[in-house]
C-alpha cells in the first residue's frame, strides 16, 4: 500500500526548519517523464552531483538540488525517506546510480530503501537492489547528539557515551500528526 511505510518527523536543528520555511517542497517524479523533465530544467551545474530526496507520505518521490535541505524538500512535513540520489541518462531514459538515505534532518532507518524501492517502481525508473551506500543514526542518550554509526562503533563522537545499538525511539517515526497533503 503506497504510504504505509514508517513515517520519519524532522528532528533536525529547529533553526534550519525555521530558516526554509516558506522555500517550495522539492518537485514531484510520479514518472520517468517528470525526471526527465525536472533534469532537464536542472541547472546544469546541479546535474553534476547527487539531488536531494525525499519520498513523501503518499508514496512519491520529490527532488531538489544538493544544497537543499531535506525538509525544504518535504514541505516540512513527515517522509517515508530520504537522502541522496544520482542519475545517469540510458537509452530508455535515466536510471539510478546511487542513493543514499543520509539524511541528518530526517535519520532514516535502512528499512526506509522499501520506500525508496516503491516511489522509484511506480515512477518506472531503474534502480539498485539497495542503497548503494547505508546510514545508521543514533541518538546520544547521554548529551542528545545525532550521530552516524561508522564502522559497527557505537560511540559519541561529541560526548564519548556508548550509543544504544537498537534504534532509539526519540530518532524513529512516530504516529503521523502530520495531515498536510501536497
Amino acid at each position: 500500500m503506497v504510504g504505509a511505510g514508517r513515517r520519519y518527523r524532522y528532528v533536525g536543528p529547529a533553526d534550519v526548519r525555521a530558516s526554509v520555511a516558506d522555500s517550495p517542497a522539492g518537485w514531484p517524479i510520479r514518472s520517468s517523464v517528470d525526471l526527465d523533465t525536472y533534469l532537464a530544467a536542472a541547472d546544469p551545474r546541479d546535474r553534476d552531483e547527487p539531488f536531494t530526496y525525499v519520498i513523501d507520505p503518499g508514496g512519491t518521490l520529490r527532488l531538489a538540488p544538493r544544497r537543499s535541505e531535506h525538509v525544504a524538500c518535504a514541505g516540512g512535513g513527515e517522509v517515508l525517506g530520504a537522502g541522496e540520489i544520482a542519475f545517469a541518462g540510458e537509452r530508455d531514459g535515466s536510471v539510478v546510480t546511487e542513493v543514499s538515505n543520509q539524511s541528518t534532518g530526517y535519520c532514516p532507518d535502512p528499512t526506509s530503501w522499501a520506500a525508496v524501492a516503491g516511489a522509484l517502481d511506480r515512477a518506472g525508473i531503474g534502480r539498485p537492489e539497495g542503497f548503494t551506500a547505508t546510514i545508521v543514526f543514533r541518538r546520544c542518550l547521554d548529551c542528545g547528539e545525532r550521530n552516524v554509526v561508522r564502522d559497527d562503533d557505537y560511540i559519541c563522537a561529541l560526548c564519548g557515551a556508548e550509543l544504544p545499538e537498537d534504534v532509539e525511539p526519540r530518532l524513529t517515526a512516530r504516529p503521523s500528526t502530520d495531515q498536510r497533503s501536497r
